[in-house]
């Protein structure tokens, strides 16, 4: 079955000459307007040494003013032709550039085609190899490698054959089959459209050729399904309603509905303002599930008889895209489609060296590097393997406080741990317990600098507490670092981990009823937000105790202020590591104020 989009990706290092390459293919299958072309042949780069009247082809899929200045790509442009068979071809012009390569990423994961440059004159580079990485790992099917820039080189065949050689041992362990290898010049447009008279030894197909010749694969048979995109409401009537990314719907199909498990028959589909028997693939449907089940924004509808199933533990590999390092055990936000939901890297299995395939042991992913991790989900989704679907199976991730995208994720399986687990609900519930003690539960997150005061705050708030017959309990930083931290250091990702282990273990204690008090120094905001995120609302009451730092050492009554000024103490808040104050804490305290004036100020809040 043909499509008629087909998406196209350039991609390669920095000045392989992928927007000269495109600017020719687009000019020479007329593809652009006239005067686009007469701008190129006026207008010229910093520093171009093209002569004046001829085309600066590049310039045709650059569009932002900074890339013209700069003589770079930045963003991906966006350029679209027809082929042979009616076709449209949608071109990707993306960045070669390191710091942008998220952008090519983004680019990778929706093209069937990749053509990946290498400039004859610099051989094959780490980027080169990073982007046959990316395009292998986002399921791009055809891969043109454009060994450019010939024309520098005399049309040398053995520098062509080198490369070539070259790129094909990278080739063997990345899960690329249709790959084809063409010898060409952009700048003369040698073998991109028109066959080159100057490479005689090169008998395979042009650019074009290889482009027009490629055809889908038919995907593995499944059923149909849908994400639900968003609830229709009217009087008497709800439906759901979305883009059916693979198969056919009918009226009377058995459906199921994921990660739910509920059952339905679809009663009615309606396509724009007519209501039809079927639904093709790609059509945007509102179905009427009769009887009306619970359904909501991110689900998943596919038929009765699909062998799905929804997990919160996920295998996958990822793309860092952030100039901070990812963090295992930090919080962010997974997006899948529609879906939104937390998400913790609960592990770093090993990332991927570009240059070798070598998987090498890791505990962080810098930016531009890919991984395999494991990550835990706050609620059960039904993702698929990408190998199967793009579209189930894709993800990206986002910080919780700047909400930048911070890297890019494919779904390699669910973890059967996921699926097994159940939670069991009892009778005896955190409302009777409070009942039963007759008070509110709730944590007091103190926060701050070492030698702060938060332990001495707590301690005289505990006693406070204990003393009008409440049940409280404190939870010291210090203490759990010799029992159930006690694997843990000061690194950003073991603070992570610490504060998640703090956070579970205070959110159970205050299921028991308990109000419970965290000293802890927890210095990174996105941490102090997951673990608000895991509490009820009004149940978390984060304190700040802001003391200044020259007050905290002065005081130094554990002595660590010293051993950090001596090097003896790496990643030391305050002096090796920064501290993140809070945004927006419930409460700030004068750390150099009256202990049982800062107590009585707690004391307030919570009675």
């Amino acid at each position: 079955m043909q499509i008629p989009v087909v998406r196209l990706l350039t991609c390669g290092s920095v000045d392989d000459g992928k927007s000269t390459l495109i600017g020719r293919l687009l000019v020479e299958t007329d593809s652009i307007p006239y005067d686009t072309v007469d701008t190129a042949r006026q207008v010229r780069r910093a520093g171009s040494n093209i002569p004046a009247g001829e085309i600066d082809f590049s310039l045709l899929t650059d569009g932002l003013e900074a890339e013209r200045e700069q003589g770079i790509t930045i963003d991906v442009a966006y350029r679209s032709m027809s082929l042979l068979d009616g076709r449209r071809l949608i071109i990707s012009d993306a960045p070669g550039h390191e710091q942008y390569t998220r952008n090519m990423a983004v680019a990778a994961s929706r093209a069937q085609i990749s053509i990946v440059l290498v400039d004859a004159t610099k051989g094959v580079r780490t980027q080169t190899l990073r982007h046959l990485t990316i395009c292998s790992l986002m399921g791009v099917q055809r891969v043109l490698v454009a060994v450019n820039k010939l024309d520098a080189v005399g049309f040398n065949e053995e520098i062509y054959l080198q490369i070539k050689s070259e790129i094909e041992k990278t080739l063997t362990r990345l899960d690329l089959t249709d790959v084809h290898f063409i010898p060409l010049s952009a700048l003369a447009g040698d073998n991109v459209v028109q066959r080159s008279t100057q490479a005689p030894w090169y008998q395979g197909p042009t650019l074009l050729e290889a482009i027009q010749s490629w055809q889908p694969t038919q995907s593995a048979s499944a059923t149909a399904r849908m994400r639900v995109q968003s609830i229709s409401r009217a009087d008497d009537f709800r439906g759901v309603s979305g883009t059916i990314h693979h198969g056919d719907f009918a009226v009377g199909d058995e459906v199921k509905i994921f990660p739910s498990n509920k059952l339905a028959k679809i009663g009615k589909i309606i396509s724009g303002f007519q209501e039809e028997q079927v639904a093709l693939e790609t059509s945007a449907v509102t179905l009427v599930l009769e009887p009306e089940v619970d359904a909501t924004r991110g689900d998943l509808i596919a038929a009765a008889s699909e062998d799905l199933h929804a997990s919160d533990r996920f295998n996958a590999h990822l793309v860092w895209f952030n100039e901070d390092a990812l963090i295992h055990s930090r919080s962010y936000l997974l997006i899948s489609g529609p879906t939104q939901t937390p998400v913790i890297v609960t592990k770093i299995r090993h990332k991927i060296d570009v240059n070798t395939g070598e998987q090498n042991s890791a505990n962080t992913l810098v930016m531009n590097e890919i991984g395999e991790v494991e990550i835990a989900t706050n609620q059960p989704l039904a993702l698929l393997p990408y190998k199967q679907s793009r579209e189930f199976g894709n993800f990206i991730l986002v910080d919780r406080l700047t909400f930048q995208t911070v890297g890019a994720g494919m779904i390699r399986h669910a973890l059967r741990r996921g699926e097994n687990i159940t939670y069991q609900a009892y009778e005896v519930d955190k409302a009777a317990r409070e009942s039963a003690k007759n008070q509110k539960a709730r944590v007091i997150w103190l926060t701050g600098l070492s030698g702060s005061g938060k332990s001495t705050i707590a301690n005289t708030l505990a006693k406070r507490l204990h003393a009008l017959g409440m049940h409280a309990y404190v939870l010291d930083g210090d203490n759990l670092r010799m029992g159930l931290n006690v694997d843990l250091g000061f690194t950003p990702e073991d603070r992570a981990e610490n504060v998640r282990r703090v956070s579970e273990v205070a959110k159970l204690m205050v299921d028991a009823g308990l109000i419970v008090i965290t000293a802890l120094v927890s210095p990174f905001e996105a941490d102090r937000q997951r673990a608000r995120s895991i509490f009820d609302d009004g149940d978390f009451i984060e304190v700040f105790v802001d003391t200044p730092v020259d007050v905290c050492i002065s005081r130094d009554p554990k002595g660590l202020y010293k051993k950090a000024k001596d090097g003896q103490i790496p990643n030391f808040t305050g002096i090796g590591q920064d501290y993140e104050k809070p945004s927006k804490p419930e409460l700030i305290l004068d750390g150099t104020a009256d202990t049982e004036a800062n107590t009585k100020a707690i004391m307030e809040r919570l009675l």
